[in-house]
């Protein structure tokens, strides 16, 4: 499929999105910050806890959850278990693999700041979409003839 040019609401559309992300972001930086925790640490223990189907993560699978560099998560464990949030424990299934867990401590970080940020979300609720195709100027569908 090829898409026509850009066109300056195109730009606006996409400009207003960013805008409304970089908020979010700002917002749940200093929101992690003032709890204690780096935003990256909120965000690893949100992505084990809400990993699909179970309660833990390996490094690698959380590595691709931040979008991170698997030795970066490595240190990045590393940090957690030293502050009580996190450990690693040696899978039953697998003795290669490597569970990361939440420890009660993680848990009540993740609980805290995730419901500040489900608060945010909400207030954000009108304000805050993804665009539409639809919502770019050569990608609208054909209005009646």
């Amino acid at each position: 499929m090829t898409l026509p040019p850009m066109d300056k609401r195109d730009f606006e559309t996409l400009a207003d999105f960013r805008y409304e992300i970089r908020k979010f972001l700002r917002f749940s930086e200093q929101v992690t910050r003032k709890a204690g925790i780096t935003p990256l640490q909120y965000l690893m223990l949100l992505n084990i806890k809400g990993f699909p189907g179970r309660d833990w993560a390996t490094i690698g699978e959380i590595a691709e959850r931040l979008q991170a560099q698997h030795h970066g998560v490595v240190a990045l464990v590393s940090r957690c278990e030293k502050l009580g949030l996190v450990e690693r424990r040696r899978s039953l299934e697998d003795r290669r693999r490597i569970e990361v867990r939440l420890l009660d401590k993680g848990v009540a970080f993740l609980e805290r700041l995730s419901s500040v940020h489900r608060a945010q979300l909400i207030r954000l609720d009108g304000k805050f979409s993804v665009p539409t195709a639809g919502s770019f100027v050569g990608c609208r569908p054909p209005g009646p003839s």
